[in-house]
């Protein structure tokens, strides 16, 4: 194959050295590695989900129904794990960003290929780990993902190995913000200056710097707790002379932060959507941009705002509490920019839109109920209820997922070539927004009267709540499955989608579809900037 024929080849086709599963599992193309992650991570949130529907099934009535007590403990743990640490904190950074990222700076790969090769290999490494853990030993860790102490020293199951699994998923979300933040340092093409870098690369910038710095902590905390089980050191049991509330705050020092790295990547996304489908330069380009990284610093202050019942001093509640109102500046200067962004536009409601709006509305009432729990006042009385589990799930399955998901329908004809039926798709996104409310707005309610989380059993008062929840994920489930149906379809079976089929002006638009190995055939020219659409239709090199 001669030079010319491989710059024509789509990374599809272009095997590189190796052919076969090889050629996949030993790339250094960005987009096969994105490819990776994002089948793996949508197989575990595929684990979570059931092991979600499950609970729920559980919960549908008050004493034992289809599991006992220690199993529920042992999947509300693994769910989380599998949520959290497999699914959400690499869902769109190390999917979508690894697959886009580069093409929209008008690079032909990230900075390091190999490190972001290794970074997946070690994500596999850990998810064994944890896999292990779960069949081997004394059963499934039952510590909630978590894994706080003193009951993870003195638990009999198999804690070590998942805490080892998280350890080493660290080191791959590390590697991962490394290399953004130097793709986007080095990588720019020509004349793309810092007010051109589109927003959805501004929110990876901010994404990385959190998971260079905090990662780290996360990584030394959970391999005290291995220590700590191991070898007998005292370091966080209090009968061995630790702290229970040192392992909170350190953990948390990690662990707050990891929303961001969940939830602004997912920002990033709905900044690319909605001003496509308005037909309008982004409102305060410069704006959001700022805030991504307003976030990204200041959430990286409000770790305490979990541990306003642990015991802490006025002063330090007042300082986290104030904080925490602080950070949702930020927040709302976005979904302000959004809506101004909306306003006026020539909108166009296509499934990609549709998730981004479904996205600004779930995730502000995750932010507004997370200001709920982060007064110290009303915290008291809704700690460790229901309620922070409908706050959460609005925030990181209405925020991320729902933005994941929208990412995916936007870029989808990019990656394959193909469109799948945006009739059916705007079918599932209505299905999956009706069962999201139905599953979790209960929970909200059911805090606010004061039904506890994590608990296998409740009182009678509780159960239409938990009827109503247990419901609601049901119908997330079909729309789930509706979904991802018609995505398939659309890979087997969907027509041509051709070049640019949104009409968007970012550069990734502006090569062949799918992109060839090198993303670009020449290399690419500023001739817009990222929100520029006037006459984007006549533009040769966007056809």
């Amino acid at each position: 194959m001669n030079s010319s024929e491989s710059k024509t080849l789509s990374f599809w086709e272009d095997d590189g050295r190796f052919s076969g599963i090889f050629s996949w599992i030993f790339t250094t193309d960005h987009k096969r590695i994105g490819l990776l992650y994002l089948y793996s991570v949508l197989s575990l949130f595929a684990v979570g989900v059931v092991i979600g529907l499950l609970m729920r099934l559980e919960l549908i009535a008050p004493g034992s129904t289809i599991v006992g007590a220690q199993t529920y403990n042992a999947f509300f743990t693994v769910h989380g794990v599998i949520m959290i640490f497999l699914f959400v904190i690499p869902s769109i950074p190390a999917s979508l960003g690894n697959l886009f990222l580069p093409m929209q700076l008008g690079a032909e790969d990230v900075a390091f290929p190999r490190i972001n090769l290794l970074s997946w290999w070690l994500y596999i490494i850990g998810l064994i780990l944890i896999l292990i853990s779960l069949f081997t030993g004394q059963g499934a860790p039952d510590t909630g993902w978590t894994f706080y102490v003193p009951f993870s020293e003195y638990t009999t199951t198999n804690v070590n190995v998942a805490v080892i699994g998280v350890f080493i998923l660290g080191f791959s979300s590390i590697l991962t913000g490394l290399n953004f933040i130097t793709t986007i340092h080095r990588m720019r093409a020509p004349g793309m200056k810092w007010t051109k870098i589109p927003l959805f690369g501004w929110a990876l910038y901010a994404t990385g710097w959190i998971q260079v710095l905090a990662t780290p902590i996360l990584g030394i905390t959970v391999l005290l707790i291995f220590i700590e089980r191991t070898l007998g050191v005292g370091l966080f049991d209090p009968a061995k002379g630790g702290d229970p509330v040192l392992y909170q705050h350190l953990f948390w020092i990690y662990s707050h932060p990891a929303v961001y790295i969940m939830v602004v990547p997912a920002m990033g996304v709905v900044t690319e959507i909605i001003p496509v489908f308005a037909r309008k330069h982004i409102f305060g380009y410069k704006a959001i941009a700022l805030s991504s990284l307003a976030i990204a610093f200041a959430g990286s202050l409000v770790w305490a705002h979990h541990m306003f019942t642990s015991g802490m001093s006025d002063t330090a509640v007042m300082i986290f509490s104030f904080l925490t109102f602080i950070v949702a500046i930020p927040s709302a200067v976005k979904v302000f920019n959004w809506v101004a962004t909306l306003y006026k536009g020539s909108i166009v409601l296509e499934p990609p839109l549709l998730y981004a709006l479904a996205f600004i509305f779930l995730f502000s009432i995750g932010g507004l109920t997370g200001l709920v729990v982060g007064a110290a006042g009303t915290d008291i009385h809704v700690h460790d209820t229901y309620f922070v589990v409908g706050h959460f799930h609005y925030t990181i399955f209405g925020g991320t997922v729902f933005g994941m998901f929208g990412g995916l329908h936007y870029w989808f004809p990019k990656i394959y070539g193909k469109m799948y039926n945006k009739r059916v798709a705007t079918t599932a996104w209505g299905i999956l927004f009706i069962g999201f409310n139905v599953l979790y707005f209960p929970m909200l309610v059911l805090g606010i009267m004061g039904m506890p989380r994590r608990y296998f059993d409740y009182l009678p008062e509780y159960q239409l709540g938990h009827v109503v929840s247990t419901v609601g994920s049901w119908i997330v489930a079909v729309g789930l499955i509706l979904m991802f149906y018609n995505l398939y379809r659309g890979i087997k079976h969907g027509e041509p989608a051709g070049k640019n089929p949104w009409n968007a002006a970012t550069l990734e638009w502006t090569t062949p579809t799918p992109p060839p190995k090198l993303n670009f055939i020449e290399e690419p020219e500023l001739t817009r900037g990222p929100y520029d659409y006037k006459g984007i239709e006549d533009d040769a090199q966007y056809q």
